[in-house]
């Protein structure tokens, strides 16, 4: 009782929780998935509009690639936001990049609205650029000011919930894009709009909260600031362990600017935080889901699945990832997030080998296609409990507060350059290798793995120093005792 009661007195940085999640990651998962529904209409609209200008009909390989541009240049602009999400937050601080990147989001939609009346797809393309800049400064800062707010016992739970706003984004795309809602030719507009709603939320709603605790404290040196912080989100007065942590964190970086990414790419200190945060969390595109859910509708065609069904069984993989992302926030302060993940990638990559072996053999009797559908579920459901909502939580935990922006700089970069590269290359791959294609996937998962099982230290429980002391037993293994002493004090100068 006394700790359900202890946790309830957050609720405050709950509903911190919920105004970051709504216009930061929802707008990720709403992007993914709202985009699909449109397209018919979308290249219908570029062909009206090359006809009014043009007096012909555009060609339909010139009309697929300006669609494909549409989708694509999403994963562009969002590079473009997290290449700005290491100054801008550093800079203005978190609350105010939020309020800035908002108001990206309201222009994004504007344009969009207003595209069909102006005749022009270029709208749509400049819409798509700025909701891709939105997404990618927005999901870093959010998860930035999130983790630098919480209390240890909840930065797991706290960042992850992340990930439950980009599954709920996906599940709430999907459904408001079927035809009964606003996937019709008259509604695409409004459709393509939408996220400019919980942008107006979030602008007007997190102007009643204070600004991240760990920032006004270790970066701007406002103890007194940092500390009615913290008794707001947190309700309680007795903050000497997190000052503690915090002051010792200052400490070690007393006259240092915020790291460049030069600066993180480069130093020996963060070398295995860099890996980790690159190889098993930023590079999480490379484990196959999104290419699952675009195999997923040959799947769905093999077992006899009606095409006008297709769209609800979509929604149907979207409430699965939700709801497992949702289970392992309960999980991961438990179970801790190297477990979680690792054995997680070590199960998709079981899972999808099996997955592949069935694909192969699929024509050898009629009930194997439903076995595939079951292995796709299962696929997202173990994606949902470790991968993709531990890569949410880790990388707050990997870096003090100096090196924290650029990390996420390069987070971000990687994560949507990898998605744009698996976007663009994976129609060609399953044309090329068929069902092996997973084959590449199930080789990044197990390789993520065994990486986190045998490398990466639990942060489960600690503060951001003695985290970064664990991983300097890595950075620094090779030297003797006195040395690495000396480089682990020093570890956040060098």
């Amino acid at each position: 009782m006394e700790d359900a009661s202890g946790k309830l007195q957050y609720w405050r940085l709950y509903l911190l929780s919920m105004v970051l999640g709504i216009g930061g990651s929802f707008q990720y998962g709403i992007q993914v998935s709202v985009i699909a529904s449109p397209a018919v209409h979308v290249q219908s609209f570029v062909n009206h509009t090359w006809l009014w200008r043009y007096g012909a009909p555009v060609d339909d390989s010139s009309n697929q690639l300006i669609w494909s541009f549409i989708v694509a240049v999403l994963s562009l602009g969002a590079v473009a936001g997290a290449v700005h999400s290491g100054s801008i937050p550093v800079t203005y601080g978190r609350k105010k990049a939020l309020l800035f990147n908002n108001v990206v989001a309201i222009v994004a939609a504007i344009l969009m609205l207003f595209s069909r009346m102006a005749k022009s797809f270029e709208m749509i393309l400049l819409g798509r650029f700025l909701y891709g800049y939105n997404v990618g400064l927005g999901l870093s800062v959010h998860l930035m000011y999130l983790g630098e707010s919480s209390p240890k016992k909840l930065r797991g739970f706290m960042t992850l919930t992340g990930s439950i706003f980009i599954g709920f984004g996906k599940v709430i795309g999907q459904i408001i894009g079927i035809k009964e809602i606003m996937g019709t030719e008259d509604m695409w507009p409004y459709l393509l709009a939408v996220s400019g709603i919980p942008a107006i939320l979030q602008l007007v709603t997190l102007l009643f909260f204070p600004e991240s605790p760990r920032y006004l404290y270790i970066d701007k040196g406002d103890t007194e600031g940092s500390i009615k912080a913290l008794q707001w989100l947190w309700q309680e007065d007795d903050l000497k362990l997190e000052l503690d942590d915090m002051k010792k964190e200052r400490e070690s970086t007393q006259g240092e600017k915020a790291k460049t990414v030069k600066d993180v790419l480069c130093s020996r200190c963060v070398r295995w935080q860099l890996l980790t945060l690159i190889i098993p969390c930023a590079g999480v595109q490379f484990c196959g889901i999104n290419a699952l859910y675009f195999y997923a509708f040959d799947i769905f065609r093999e077992s006899g699945v009606p095409e006008n069904q297709m769209h609800y069984l979509a929604i149907g993989l979207g409430a699965t990832e939700l709801f497992t992302v949702t289970l392992c926030s309960f999980l991961i302060d438990r179970a801790g997030r190297k477990k979680l993940m690792g054995y997680g990638y070590l199960l998709m990559g079981i899972t999808m080998c099996v997955l592949t072996v069935m694909l192969s053999i699929k024509d050898l009797n009629p009930w194997i296609p439903y076995v595939n559908i079951g292995l796709i579920f299962c696929v997202i459901c173990i994606y949902g409990l470790g991968p993709s909502g531990v890569s949410m939580a880790l990388p707050a935990d990997l870096f003090l507060q100096a090196w924290r922006p650029s990390a996420y700089v390069i987070s971000g970069t990687v994560n949507w350059i990898s998605m744009f590269l698996v976007a663009m290359l994976f129609g060609y791959i399953v044309d090329a290798l068929g069902q092996f294609c997973f084959l590449i996937f199930v080789a990044y998962s197990i390789c993520s793995a065994a990486f986190l099982l045998y490398f990466v230290p639990e942060t489960k429980g600690k503060t951001m120093v003695e985290i970064m002391e664990d991983f300097n037993k890595l950075n620094y293994k090779n030297r003797g005792a006195d040395t690495e002493r000396t480089d682990i004090d020093l570890a956040t100068k060098c």
